[in-house]
């Protein structure tokens, strides 16, 4: 790292070659082709009278008392991209800081209020040359330089990043993204400043971590139908733990579609369905009191025409095992649903609760796009919302699914 003092020897060295450059400019503009030089008043003589110009003497120029400081030093290998790059100043005040990639970029960044520091304003990228150019002024205005340069680290470790969006894909006005890490998170905050959210309506989003390795995003209240957003991860210059970085940068957009609440009533067996406005009713069946329906909002996480149901699977033994379960919609991680039911007996849809857990609605052996469920289905899409009320389960847990909804906005 050049430092103040080094900068101004290079000065001093400079002003020297200037001075020795001005005689020797003096010189030749005050001789002329007939060596006119008037000797006896002491000017100066020409080659042919082989006697030189005594050279004027030169005072050493003043040395600025500011003295630059600049980490990491000149030459410096596997620089941190976050918090390795500091510039400051004592004896004086920055004038300007210029840093450049290797390809010319700047760096964004900005002299603090009282001129004795500078910092980049995000993370800089990984295996990139930078060099630095800062410059400072002493109170009597002299100038002191630096010029540096380094390269930045190329990590070893690197974690996954994954979600739940498709690209340019519409999704219900209850949709959170929910984005999960192969390896545990330490940064938290940086890696959540790494994952912005830009929106046709200005939109504010926020995240909200469960665990060590899974951050979910959303806004206040539902999604506007017709909103367009763009997720824009900037992971790849994050180091998410000691030594782990993100291996992702890229824009991701994503649609909201029409409005559509579901409210399945444990109570009166009927789920309301408010579409852009317009209210319908349909009946169904909740879980019964052994094997309540968790309570609370949740949404869509996905869809199948046709699926397998186990009971083992969800902790309930031997009790079932159906493997063509119609209009099956995942509502949360634990094995909830909303589908349809051919197998049941008795009507139950609108008359009692008898699942295990699900919200379901009649249907046929291989599913019928006429049938309850089979509509339900066909205007149904992930991020839609259902909520189930009355029931003798407690709120699903935020982690569960998609059901970050459970938790106010205060403590999102």
């Amino acid at each position: 790292m050049k430092t103040g003092t080094t900068a101004g020897a290079a000065i001093r060295r400079g002003a020297v070659a200037l001075a020795m450059g001005g005689v020797l400019l003096l010189t030749a503009a005050c001789n002329d082709d007939n060596g006119g030089g008037d000797k006896a008043s002491g000017g100066s003589t020409t080659a042919a009278d082989g006697a030189a110009a005594p050279a004027a003497s030169q005072a050493a120029p003043k040395t600025s008392a500011a003295v630059l400081a600049v980490a990491p030093k000149d030459g410096a290998q596997d620089v941190a991209p976050s918090n390795g790059l500091q510039v400051g100043v004592s004896n004086g005040k920055l004038t300007s800081v210029e840093v450049t990639d290797k390809d010319g970029k700047p760096v964004e960044g900005a002299i603090t209020p009282d001129g004795t520091g500078w910092k980049p304003a995000a993370a800089l990228a990984v295996g990139m040359a930078y060099k630095v150019n800062a410059q400072a002024k002493d109170a009597d205005g002299l100038v002191a330089a630096s010029t540096t340069t380094f390269t930045t680290l190329t990590p070893e470790k690197k974690v996954s990043t994954n979600d739940n969006i498709s690209d340019g894909a519409t999704y219900g006005v209850g949709m959170i993204v929910s984005v999960n890490f192969t390896k545990d998170v330490k940064n938290k905050d940086a890696v959540v400043k790494g994952i912005t959210f830009e929106s046709s309506n200005g939109t504010e989003v926020k995240g909200h971590w469960f665990g060590d390795r899974r951050v979910d995003f959303r806004p206040a209240e539902y999604w506007k139908p017709g909103t367009k957003v763009t997720i824009k991860y900037r992971l790849k210059n994050v180091e998410v733990s000691p030594g782990v970085y993100g291996d992702v940068d890229k824009d991701e957009p994503f649609t909201v579609g029409r409005s559509m609440v579901s409210t399945a009533d444990a109570k009166t067996h009927q789920m309301t369905v408010e579409r852009d406005g317009k209210s319908t009713t349909v009946p169904v069946t909740l879980g019964a009191d052994a094997t309540p329906s968790w309570g609370g909002t949740m949404v869509i996480m996905s869809k199948e025409k046709v699926t397998r149901m186990n009971s083992q699977t969800v902790g309930l033994g031997g009790e079932y095992d159906i493997q063509d379960v119609p209009h099956a919609m995942r509502l949360t991680t634990s094995g909830t649903f909303v589908h349809g039911n051919y197998w049941a007996k008795n009507n139950p849809f609108g008359n009692l609760n008898g699942s295990h857990g699900c919200v379901a609605m009649s249907d046929v052996q291989g599913g019928s796009d006429s049938s309850v469920a089979g509509k339900f289905y066909n205007d149904s899409m992930v991020g839609d919302v259902v909520k189930v009320v009355n029931t003798k389960e407690k709120t699903v847990s935020p982690s569960n699914g998609l059901g970050g909804w459970n938790v106010a906005w205060a403590n999102w």
